[in-house]
């Protein structure tokens, strides 16, 4: 989430041409952008295209893995090398989706186990393209976590921006004068 803020040299209320209204952005989502905020821009479509075109680079992703297994036969690899392919693709597919459908729910706790996971994540990559097709069904994946970072970054900014309302010389002005207390007489 980034904050600008109004020292950047736009007065407040108004925002000059392409630039940013001040306070929180909200964060892009690959293959979304920003329209996942007010559904416009294309999201339907861009939806739909996710959701086809991650279902279609799975099937495609399991064809290319079965001829993989069929020049393992032709090799004559044996079944104990075949078995072990096949239990590799599997278990790494579903470590794959786990981590991939976490990651949409939210932050990694720990960014750099999912450095280490990479590679994993890498031989699973059908896992991956599934957990992608799933979540796109309902919406743009990882938007119900950006959404909910970026209107508590909003809610935060409105109260920081309502707090400070005012100008802290008129307060004291009110009071009686100069800011000090009068005199008992």
């Amino acid at each position: 989430m980034s904050e600008n803020s109004e020292a950047s040299g736009t007065p407040s209320g108004s925002t000059a041409p392409g630039a940013t209204a001040p306070g929180p952005q909200p964060e892009p989502l690959r293959l979304f952008g920003t329209t996942w905020v007010d559904h416009d821009g294309g999201y339907g479509l861009r939806r739909v295209g996710a959701t086809v075109g991650s279902l279609a680079a799975a099937v495609a992703s399991c064809f290319v893995l079965r001829f993989a297994y069929q020049g393992l036969e032709i090799a004559e690899v044996g079944s104990f090398v075949g078995l072990l392919v096949v239990l590799m693709f599997a278990v790494c597919s579903a470590i794959a989706f786990r981590k991939t459908w976490e990651g949409f729910t939210r932050r990694p706790a720990d960014p750099s186990q999912e450095d280490r996971l990479r590679g994993l994540k890498s031989i699973g990559f059908i896992g991956s393209l599934l957990a992608y097709f799933f979540r796109s069904l309902t919406e743009a994946p990882g938007e119900k976590l950006r959404r909910t970072e970026y209107e508590e970054a909003l809610a935060q900014y409105v109260k920081r921006r309502s707090s400070r309302t005012g100008n802290p010389a008129a307060r004291k002005s009110a009071k009686g004068g100069k800011g000090k207390r009068p005199r008992g007489r």
